[in-house]
């Protein structure tokens, strides 16, 4: 797993009770449905704590036109195609790793019919390199709504989501290699 080194702030900070924090202002997340962890694993529905790299941004291009500006972030851009997934088999060599579909071992498919993967951004949580069963497919995406739950934003299967409107946002404004921090307050 990577994280950047203590002396680099972090340019999003979340927060277990559901706040994303990016300098002053204050979004509110949805995180994992069973909370955060600190040992993450395969298939938990937990957040991981830690500071993770944001490594890449894709988007629906059928849905949007691309993020307006990265801020100074320099992240790579992708527009998503129906053929891409993400591996989340413990077993196989590409492991969270960006595929191509049909792939031979379990995945996640990133083109979705709902909304959440419109603007994915990949985090670098267990890629470096990826340990088997410590955690697939860890991303900053657009929530999903439920006014039952807290702030109206579902719990994740493990990622940070963001409404689309707070995530279009804080992309514009990102500094040079950012990170996310998850963490308990």
């Amino acid at each position: 797993m990577t994280a950047p080194p203590p002396s680099v702030p972090p340019a999003l900070a979340a927060t277990a009770d559901g706040w994303l924090r990016r300098g002053a202002r204050c979004l509110p997340c949805a995180l994992g449905r069973f909370g955060t962890t600190t040992l993450k694993q395969e298939g938990d529905g937990a957040t991981p704590l830690g500071a993770w790299p944001l490594r890449r941004v894709f988007w629906r291009p059928d849905r949007l036109t691309a993020p307006p500006g990265l801020g100074r972030s320099g992240l790579p851009l992708t527009a998503l195609t129906p053929d891409m997934g993400w591996c989340d088999d413990p077993g196989h060599a590409d492991y969270n790793r960006l595929v191509t579909l049909p792939h031979p071992a379990g995945h996640e498919m990133l083109w979705r019919t709902d909304h959440l993967y419109d603007i994915v951004v990949v985090l670098g949580h267990n890629d470096s390199p990826p340990e088997p069963g410590r955690g697939s497919a860890i991303f900053l995406h657009c929530a999903r709504p439920d006014p039952s739950a807290r702030h109206g934003l579902r719990p994740t299967a493990g990622c940070v989501a963001l409404r689309q409107s707070d995530l279009l946002a804080v992309l514009a404004d990102l500094p040079e290699r950012p990170t996310l921090e998850v963490r308990l307050r």
